[in-house]
Parts: structure tokens; C-alpha cells; sequence
């Protein structure tokens, strides 16, 4: 403690009160890391060393109704699903391929009204009230083969076959928007869909076979 005569006010006396740290730099820089380790290390102890965070409210609704080669199907999706899951594993509909599962090869590719799509890296709770097309769907109700399909097969384009379906949906996208292609822009279409079986060239005579017998 120390006294300090007030210049204002002869005869009073202030006191002030003095600390004296015995803190170092060294303890404060321990205390720190200490504390650091204790807070970081907490989620290691279990749900009981921390507050639950509240429940949240207004999640994603997870059954749906989806349009699939004209039907309308209801099914439990999971919020991160991709469409090629939610096709092959929940409605069954084992043509739509997996291959790549990350947009490059196109063995998953299915129409989304009437547009070629990669459905591994389409997310089923974006296509909701829109028309989904696979290869099973094209198929007549008599057995028929939709007129790519038996072009491709005239033209002798499936080798192992897992492209193929891939393959079918992109040109039936292509003569769709465009009946009546040149060999060059059926090219450029097909370009997205990968063949390791190296057919290219009977594919594209595929295409052009249904284009010119449509």
C-alpha cells in the first residue's frame, strides 16, 4: 500500500493500492497453450462435456414424387442424393450406369425433359416436377426398340455394353433437338459420353443410321 498527500485538499490523505504481478511472460504463454488443450480436447469425452445444439427445424423434405418414363414414383431421398442413385438403387432402374461417378463419363446419362443430363451429379431433389427419361423408357409398349437403339445395334456400336445406354440416351437427346444432324454435329454430341471399348465410329454410324431412317 502507499499515501499520497492531495495537493486539492490539505490534510487528506488518499491511499492507492499497488499489485505486484509474480506472472511471467513464460507462465502466461503456458496458461494459454493449457487452456487450448483443454477446449480442443473436450469433444474427446462424449456428448456429456457439451450443450446438444437445438433440433433444426424445416429440413428437407425427403419424400418425393418423381416422373420417371412417365410414371409418377414416391420415394424416401436422402437431402445429398444424386439421381443416378436414387434410380438405380431405389426405383430399380439398373440401365442408368455408374461408372466415373463424377460427371466425366457419361454411362449415367438420362434425359431431364427431353435434355441429355449426367444423373451422377444431378441431385434428385433438383429434378421435382420435371419429366426423367431413361433407356428402360424408351422401349415400346410391345417390345419395340426405340429407333437409336436399333440402329446401334445394326451398326454393331455395343462391344461390352456398359457405355451403351449412356450412348442411346445422348443421341435420342441429339435427334430430338435436332433430326436431321451432319456427321460433325453428331460427333460433337456424342462427345461426352466415353467408350473404352473404342467403337466411337459405330456409334456415330448409329446416329446418323436413326436420323436418316426417322
Amino acid at each position: 500500500m502507499s499515501e499520497m498527500d492531495s495537493s486539492d485538499s490539505p490534510g487528506t490523505t488518499v491511499t492507492l493500492a499497488t499489485t505486484h504481478s509474480s506472472w511471467s511472460r513464460r507462465d502466461f504463454i503456458k496458461g494459454v497453450i493449457a487452456s487450448g488443450v483443454s477446449v480442443s480436447g473436450m469433444s474427446y469425452f462424449g456428448a456429456g462435456c457439451t450443450t446438444p445444439l437445438p433440433a433444426q427445424t424445416g429440413g428437407v423434405e425427403r419424400l418425393l414424387s418423381l416422373t420417371v418414363n412417365g410414371q409418377i414414383r414416391r420415394v424416401d431421398v436422402l437431402p445429398g442424393e444424386t439421381l443416378a442413385m436414387t434410380l438405380r438403387y431405389k426405383l430399380g432402374l439398373t440401365g442408368t450406369k455408374l461408372g466415373c461417378d463424377r460427371g466425366e463419363c457419361g454411362a449415367c446419362t438420362v434425359l431431364i425433359d427431353d435434355v441429355n443430363y449426367y444423373s451422377c451429379s444431378t441431385l434428385t431433389h433438383r429434378v421435382r416436377n420435371r419429366e426423367i427419361t431413361t433407356v428402360e423408357g424408351l422401349e415400346s409398349p410391345d417390345g419395340t426398340l426405340h429407333p437409336v437403339q436399333q440402329a446401334f445395334i445394326d451398326e454393331l456400336g455395343p462391344q461390352c455394353r456398359f457405355c451403351t445406354p449412356g450412348q442411346v440416351m445422348s443421341a435420342v437427346a441429339l435427334l430430338r433437338a435436332n433430326p436431321n444432324p451432319t456427321r460433325q454435329e453428331a460427333r460433337e454430341a456424342m462427345s461426352g459420353n466415353l467408350c473404352r471399348c473404342g467403337a466411337y465410329d459405330h456409334y456415330l454410324n448409329g446416329v446418323m443410321r436413326a436420323a436418316s431412317e426417322a
